[in-house]
């Protein structure tokens, strides 16, 4: 019957330290700028661009 005590017991004293040094949790996630109007424009205006390139190279590459 002692053993039993003293083992409950460190079982006890175990898994509260466990509880004592545990770290907090995860923060939670940040707010999240918006894509607006400005980059996406931003990005429309770059996708044009790369294949207004493409096209040209293309072109020159056709021709003799």
């Amino acid at each position: 019957m002692k053993s039993r005590v003293v083992f409950t017991l460190f079982t006890i004293a175990v898994f509260i330290t466990e509880l004592a040094m545990a770290q907090p949790g995860l923060p939670g996630a940040p707010d999240q700028a918006p894509i607006d109007g400005g980059l996406g424009l931003l990005a429309a205006a770059g996708g044009a661009y790369a294949l207004k390139k493409l096209r040209d190279k293309n072109k020159n590459d056709i021709e003799p």
